[in-house]
């Protein structure tokens, strides 16, 4: 029996236990007292209970991720603590703070590899088979499959890191404004929150969730410090530590974000120079190999036929 025939029940056999998994994990019932402990250890699980039992809508794709999602992310899930908290503070840099992030990202990678590698062996069933090294296309397909991901999470998370070191002086010109008519950091933080919303999301984004947690009764300079470590800026943990110190020690908190807006903005004006300065050389590649032949075509062309004129006369 050759491949052509074991084709069909290969792919029947695959199909039948795919949706035996995932029927046993969609109907998977648990007592209601194992439910509880659960609530207890989770605490979002109990948020989305009481969403339910108060008419929360929730769509059924919601309510299969948040089933097959801990499935999925089982085999990939960190081993240690520290290896975990690395996975959190990355997705945070991101903008993925949410505590399911880390199960939801590890779900998606382990479905890449899956959707991989059933494309490159469906690729190598559809063509000539199993012949000589066709059996690493699928584990070639796989393994960049399931690096897409990671590559999707380093994208992101470089363009947000930008993104709030491009607008942070701005929000702290408008922060050290607030403060000098008045209003105390936490007023500044939403009152920057507020107005500078669509100008700077980002920036507003993380004074907003800090600000949260700063009336939720979090200490201020654990606040300030989940606020360095979650934008995973330096300039982010720079203003955290100035702060941190002017509330341990009673300075002016003005006069110290005075002082760390015009640092980052001679940085940002610094950065611009150099990049500026880089253009001369990115140049060099474009002109040689798409300007400079046009010209030499425009420049040598006519006394090019000319010369063949006169050797063909000749």
């Amino acid at each position: 029996m050759n491949y052509e025939q074991l084709l069909p029940y290969t792919l029947f056999a695959a199909g039948a236990a795919g949706f035996w998994a995932v029927t046993s994990t969609l109907l998977r019932t648990k007592s209601r007292a194992a439910t509880r402990l659960e609530e207890f250890r989770n605490p979002l699980k109990r948020q989305r209970r009481e969403l339910d039992l108060t008419g929360g809508r929730r769509t059924t794709v919601t309510t299969i991720v948040e089933k097959t999602a801990p499935t999925l992310s089982r085999a990939l899930e960190p081993k240690s603590e520290t290896e975990q908290n690395h996975l959190k503070n990355r997705l945070a840099n991101a903008g993925f703070s949410r505590s399911n992030a880390v199960v939801n990202f590890l779900a998606l990678k382990t479905l890449a590899l899956i959707l991989g590698l059933a494309g490159g062996l469906s690729w190598v069933m559809v063509g000539k088979g199993f012949v000589g090294n066709a059996w690493m296309i699928p584990v070639v397909a796989g393994g960049l499959s399931f690096y897409i991901p990671e590559l999707i999470l380093s994208s992101l998370r470089s363009g947000r890191q930008e993104k709030i070191f491009l607008q942070l002086p701005d929000a702290l010109d408008l922060l050290v404004v607030c403060v000098e008519a008045g209003l105390g950091l936490d007023q500044g933080m939403r009152r920057v929150s507020e107005e500078m919303k669509d100008g700077a999301p980002e920036v507003c984004e993380e004074l907003a969730t800090a600000n949260m947690q700063l009336q939720m009764g979090k200490q201020r300079r654990e606040v300030l410090h989940d606020l360095g470590v979650r934008t995973g800026v330096d300039d982010v943990r720079a203003l955290a530590a100035i702060l941190i110190q002017a509330d341990r020690f009673g300075s002016s908190i003005g006069q110290a974000l005075r002082i760390h807006s015009e640092t980052m903005r001679v940085k940002r004006r610094q950065l611009a120079e150099e990049k500026a300065q880089q253009t001369a050389v990115k140049m060099i590649f474009p002109l040689v190999l798409f300007i400079f032949p046009g010209i030499f075509v425009v420049l040598v062309g006519p006394a090019a036929i000319q010369l063949m004129e006169n050797l063909l006369l000749e």
